[in-house]
């Protein structure tokens, strides 16, 4: 039976050792007060400690001195296995000095875990992962010299096939947040922009013999209608009523409160973006990037759409029109609508359908996706991509390995360089004026986000948009299939690459 506790006395529940399980999506829906409750009583008495922290997306807000990172750098936490660590600025300081174990699996294959530990299962199958930096044939999961645990993503064989297994360790104790409770102690998420994985993580917590606190913003007498609960009152141990902070109006529309027709979906975007946005700014490269890569948008396409320059497809396929005539999704569980950006990523303005993560990954992974565009930090001669870790820095890899990994068209947007790059386009001229000092372009990439091995094994169409030109993965590597007006195919392109492409025949050379 559930407790009406204090965030101070649900957090007392929590002990040393303990695996905790959070239930957030980077920068949105984190149980902020149940974070701050354990920061308090750690500093005031050095408990809990030793303590690890599964999540699929991640659990910061942006801001390192709020949330968890206070007592992750305080050193409570041994080992952190997560999707994606960019909302956590100090955290990914840390794990680059060794301060304690961390491993970065695909968001979604953590996702599926906690769903099969949910049902007693131990780990989960999948493909994902085959190739690619995760694959303990290849690199394996630990992010830094310290973090050597090799249970958790194993190669192993069914039935004549390769798979990855992927396990979690049980977890003890989960953080969720919710929006009501009922006099029953069933959890509603009425105002919640996602549900995440709460239901698995709760289901597998309390089968594991752990306890289950929730943070909600109110505590009601009326039932919840059955269909409107997320989490039913008897897998909840502890509920803590937090009043929550008021938030413009803009934030309503992520809510699913009320109906936004497409006409208004730019309005309601620019509202957010001026209180949301982190510092992805786009360039003229960046537009001229987006602006091909829309062209590859058809009607009644399913799709998936990166942060940073692939956001820019959508201003152009809204011109054009197209945008109207697909169905946007995004990995926490969104379908239709226009996802959000910056600080509330994992949101979605007007969505039509917002399920369990668990289930968006079953969509994903099984190539239900039509077509998506991603970024990337490095594309090597074979066509692999970087796109989670930089030099000295990393965030993660979050959903692009299982977002890329069966998709029937990927289409990958960055820049042909970096640092420096200075693009001037005039009515449909594109004038290189400065390259920038750092290749994207590259022999061999620091670590495999993408595997073209296993892209050209699922006969997928790979583009790879650049502002200059487009190249295609072919049989045995990068093709150069466009190049701009403008552009000097030799000058610009060929004498600038540390390997040799084929070039289209129908291309002047």
């Amino acid at each position: 039976m559930y407790k009406i506790m204090t965030s101070d006395e649900a957090i007392d529940i929590i002990n040393d050792g303990d695996v905790i399980c959070l239930n957030s999506f980077l920068g949105i829906e984190n149980p902020t007060e149940l974070h701050e409750a354990i920061y308090r009583k750690y500093k005031a008495t050095g408990s809990p400690k030793h303590l690890t922290m599964v999540s699929s997306a991640g659990f910061g807000v942006w801001d390192e001195n709020k949330n968890a990172e206070q007592y992750i750098k305080e050193g409570a936490v041994d080992k952190i296995i997560c999707g994606h660590f960019g909302a956590m600025f100090s955290t990914k300081r840390l794990v680059l000095e060794d301060k304690f174990e961390a491993y970065n699996l695909p968001l979604g294959c953590i996702s599926h875990a906690i769903r099969a530990q949910a049902g007693g299962i131990p780990g989960a199958l999948s493909k994902v992962g085959l190739d690619i930096f995760v694959d303990p044939l290849v690199d394996g999961p630990g992010i830094n010299n310290i973090s050597k645990d090799d249970s958790l993503v194993t190669h192993v064989e069914v039935d004549g096939e390769e798979f990855l297994y992927y396990k979690l360790p049980k977890f003890n104790v989960a953080l969720i947040k919710g929006t009501t409770a009922d006099r029953r102690g069933n959890i509603s998420f009425d105002d919640m922009y996602m549900s995440g994985d709460a239901l698995s993580i709760c289901q597998a917590t309390k089968a594991n013999g752990g306890k289950v606190i929730v943070q909600v913003d109110r505590i009601e007498s009326t039932p919840s209608r059955p269909r409107n609960t997320i989490i039913p009152g008897c897998l909840v141990d502890a509920i803590v009523k937090v009043e929550p902070e008021p938030r413009h109006a803009a934030y309503e529309s992520l809510t699913g409160g009320f109906e936004i027709p497409y006409s208004q979906w730019q309005d309601w975007s620019d509202m957010l973006e001026a209180r949301t946005s982190t510092k992805n700014m786009v360039n003229v490269a960046g537009n001229i990037i987006g602006k091909r890569a829309a062209m590859e948008l058809r009607a009644d396409d399913i799709v998936n759409i990166g942060v940073g320059i692939p956001e820019t497809v959508t201003k152009y396929a809204r011109e054009t029109g197209i945008l109207d005539k697909v169905t946007l999704t995004v990995e926490s569980g969104g379908v239709g609508g226009f996802p959000a950006s910056g600080k509330v990523f994992g949101a979605v303005i007007g969505a039509n359908s917002m399920y369990d993560m668990a289930n968006q990954f079953d969509l994903y992974n099984n190539g239900g996706l039509d077509i998506c565009f991603m970024g990337g930090i490095e594309v090597d001669k074979h066509g692999n991509v970087n796109a989670h870790r930089g030099p000295g820095a990393f965030a993660g890899v979050g959903g692009f390995a299982n977002i890329t990994a069966k998709t029937k068209t990927v289409v990958f947007c960055l820049t042909f360089n970096t640092k420096g790059l200075n693009v001037d386009e005039q009515d449909g001229k594109v004038t290189i004026k400065n390259d920038g000092s750092i290749p994207k372009f590259v022999d061999k990439v620091t670590s495999i986000s993408f595997s073209a091995k296993r892209a050209r094994a699922n006969k997928q169409k790979v583009l790879y948009v650049t502002e200059r030109c487009v190249f295609e993965l072919g049989e045995h590597g990068l093709r150069l299939i466009e190049v701009y007006p403008g552009v000097d195919i030799e000058n610009d392109i060929l004498k600038l690459l540390p390997f040799k492409v084929e070039v289209d025949s129908l291309l002047e050379y």
